[in-house]
């Protein structure tokens, strides 16, 4: 497959470069950029220099889908509703690693995230590309709209949880932490060296723009799912996100019971595992790989079950989830170009 990457400078752009150069399946045709059109792309990252000698091309919608099968859409929200109408028009399939396409309800859109909505049509016309729970759906789509990195590490946490009333739906609240890479490349105070080393950083309380996608997906596993607590840490890394979940039993639980529920639900997953009981996952044991590790505990005392999730956020939580869509959607393993184990230490 011919491939195309809209706004290849990013680090989910690059990180798209990387896993695709050497995906079996795939043939990177051409990289974009709204900025740095005619540059070659080691300039931005030396790193590729001899493996990937394309120079970066303005952005044309129709050229892109005319000469391609897939175009992934590596682009800031307020972006890619813009683009990828004029991209579908011209019969592009396109994955979008946006926020743009994933809420269903516009008025929450520009309500969380300050910027004005998508075309509706394709608002409605776009799949969440959550792959573990939503494959079916992704196998047929011409838009996917694949999920924010917090929220893939919250929802393969929850689900199973939410998916079979195992817990109090008004009790569910999400701590999450994740390395500095998931700022993006610009230069803001809050990714500032000097501001982040040696430091452990709140932002966005009760404002962060992924606590309606979370809500949004939790209610197609229950639809008696209401708002959840979910903040959001900055802690001196680059990659990784782990949420430590904590929600109140509805029934009699033991870890063993727990530990059933999350084996027979992610069973056939590949890129979820499971820890034993007793052991939680870091985010270096999943660091460059597509993985989604989860630990559980139960305690008897205060009849609460904590769920521990860790992704890398550049790669699950955005370009490795991306391709294991696009996988999906062409019907090949969803391991192709993927399966390798994680960068340690």
């Amino acid at each position: 497959m011919k491939i195309s990457i809209i706004g290849a400078t990013g680090y989910g752009g690059a990180e798209l470069v990387r896993i695709l150069h050497q995906h079996p399946e795939t043939t990177i045709h051409s990289i974009h950029s709204s900025s740095q059109s005619g540059q070659q792309l080691y300039t931005s990252y030396p790193h590729f220099q001899d493996a990937v000698n394309m120079e970066l091309e303005a952005i044309d919608p129709v050229k892109i889908a005319n000469e391609t099968d897939v175009v992934f859409a590596a682009t800031p929200s307020g972006v890619s509703s813009k683009l990828i109408p004029q991209l579908m028009q011209a019969g592009a399939k396109v994955i979008d690693l946006s926020g743009d396409f994933r809420l269903k309800d516009s008025e929450a859109y520009e309500s969380w995230y300050k910027k004005q909505p998508g075309d509706e049509h394709w608002v409605q016309e776009a799949v969440y590309g959550l792959t573990e729970w939503f494959a079916d759906d992704i196998k047929d789509a011409n838009l996917i709209a694949n999920p924010g990195c917090y929220p893939t590490a919250a929802l393969l946490g929850l689900a199973p949880l939410v998916k079979n009333n195992l817990i109090d739906l008004n009790s569910i609240i999400i701590d999450a932490k994740s390395g500095v890479s998931g700022a993006g490349r610009g230069t803001s105070p809050i990714a500032h060296f000097p501001e982040m080393n040696d430091n452990l950083k709140v932002y966005k309380v009760n404002e962060h723009q992924h606590i309606p996608e979370i809500e949004q997906t939790l209610g197609r596993f229950n639809s008696q799912t209401g708002p959840v607590s979910f903040t959001t840490h900055l802690v001196p890394m680059t990659r990784g996100i782990m949420t430590t979940i904590y929600a109140n039993a509805s029934e009699d639980l033991n870890i063993n019971k727990l530990r059933e529920i999350y084996g027979d639900t992610y069973n056939s997953n590949y890129f979820v595992r499971l820890r034993v009981p007793g052991n939680f996952p870091g985010t270096r044991e999943v660091c460059g790989s597509n993985f989604c590790d989860i630990g559980l505990a139960y305690c008897e005392r205060t009849n609460r079950i904590t769920v521990v999730s860790v992704i890398d956020n550049v790669m699950k939580g955005a370009s490795g989830q991306a391709v294991q869509n696009m996988n999906k959607r062409f019907g090949l393993d969803e391991k192709t170009g993927l399966d390798f184990l994680p960068i340690y230490p």
